[in-house]
């Protein structure tokens, strides 16, 4: 048996875990805090759960209006509705709303409650029944060739040469997670090098541990297809934040935010080498992170695909070394750094040409590019960040956000004066 208990009150909880367990010492029960989570993702249907325990109330929040909302979501779990008193009004509505079954907080039975959630429970089995044998059955935990049971699949993010991202719940919790899986297959006794890469995306950033870095909760293969299961940024990426537009003082502050994780990577000794607006995601709360180590380096964790001559990463955001196969050091993720900060102020890259390649020359021969006024006065800034030489580079990242730091310290000095 597996419950999801939707209540602001710890307590409450805890005497809810109580009746059940009586009855069911194995159930599994996940606590949801509608406060300190907010609502529930749109995408979730509670799809392991045999039924959800619902609050009335709570700060700014009110279970009717939850209830609403989750009732018109196909496939919803039954919902259980705890109500201030029996036979109240909103007891009433939730029974309109569908609720499978709606019960004073006040004077809770034992026997009543148990007898709601064995309903519940059933009338979740009969569902599940049903949805068995549907057109959609096949694919609630398929993605791509791969079938992963304890994920349901809610849609295809996106797709490129090596793997396949696909948003899904996880069934044990009720949470939206990301879903990487290798295009190619496992082959028979050995390892391809997606799944070389899968395993040493998972164990960097095992390493480094930290709120700047993506958090990785699950590596396996299915159907002979490598996956990695991540958190979800509800926030989107850098990229779809600046098509919304960023000013001068945004921009800035999500740079030093990128410097900071880089400080923390590369004291790690990772180089990340695919620095890009798209592998900087914000989280719900602003708060930013970097994704996608699958072509990261770290002297440890050597791999064939990552020796001398090699070429890996995005030509617009590659420093000049990383273009031409060279060795390169932490001091060319700043330089990809310096890249997103210029496309963040101007709305442009630094370079453009029609093929890759061309991209590449410009890196390493074309001057730097001016900023526009009124931006003239972080000129030495992005010269410092995008300098052909590494050597010529910030010497690290904590210095990089030493130096955006004062850049903005300044602005608001000059703002706050004018």
């Amino acid at each position: 048996m597996r419950f999801l208990v939707i209540d602001d009150d710890p307590q409450y909880r805890t005497l809810l875990r109580h009746h059940i367990t009586c009855r069911w010492p194995q159930a599994s029960i996940v606590d949801y805090d509608p406060v300190a989570r907010g609502a529930l993702a749109q995408e979730i249907v509670a799809h392991g759960f045999d039924a959800v325990l619902l609050d009335h109330a709570w700060t700014d929040g009110n279970g009717i209006d939850w209830l609403a909302d989750l009732a018109r979501r196909p496939g919803f779990a039954p919902v259980l509705f705890l109500s201030e008193r029996s036979g109240d009004r909103a007891t009433r509505r939730a029974l309109a709303l569908g609720a499978s079954a709606a019960l004073g907080k006040e004077k809770l039975q034992h026997t009543e409650l148990i007898e709601a959630l064995s309903a519940a429970a059933e009338r979740a089995a009969r569902l599940r029944a049903a949805e068995e044998g549907t057109e959609a059955d096949p694919e609630t935990h398929r993605f791509s060739g791969a079938r992963i049971p304890g994920y349901r699949h809610v849609r295809r993010l996106a797709a490129g040469a090596i793997s396949e991202l696909y948003l899904a719940e996880r069934e044990a919790n009720a949470e939206l997670v990301v879903i990487k899986v290798a295009r190619d297959r496992v082959q028979e006794g050995e390892l391809d090098h997606s799944f070389k890469r899968f395993l040493q995306e998972h164990e960097l950033v095992q390493r480094i541990q930290n709120p700047y870095v993506v958090q990785l909760s699950d590596l396996g293969v299915s159907d002979e297809h490598a996956y990695l299961v991540m958190e979800y940024f509800s926030g989107g990426d850098l990229r779809r934040r600046m098509r919304a537009g960023i000013s001068r003082t945004e921009g800035l502050r999500f740079a030093l935010e990128i410097a900071r994780a880089l400080t923390v990577v590369h004291a790690e000794s990772v180089i990340h080498r695919d620095l890009k607006p798209g592998n900087v995601m914000l989280r719900a709360d602003g708060r930013l992170a970097l994704i996608d180590f699958g072509l990261a380096k770290h002297p440890a964790l050597e791999l064939d695909l990552t020796d001398r001559g090699l070429i890996f990463g995005t030509p617009h955001y590659m420093s000049p070394e990383q273009g031409h196969g060279e060795s390169i050091d932490a001091r060319s993720d700043l330089y990809s750094l310096g890249v997103i900060l210029f496309e963040m102020l101007t709305g442009q890259k630094p370079y453009s040409a029609e093929n890759p390649m061309a991209i590449i020359y410009m890196h390493r021969k074309t001057p730097i590019p001016l900023l526009p006024e009124p931006l003239t006065r972080l000129q030495p800034l992005l010269q410092k960040l995008l300098a052909k030489d590494p050597n010529d580079r910030f010497e690290s990242a904590a210095a990089a956000a030493t130096a955006i730091e004062e850049v903005l310290r300044r602005l608001s000095a000059a703002e706050l004066a004018a």
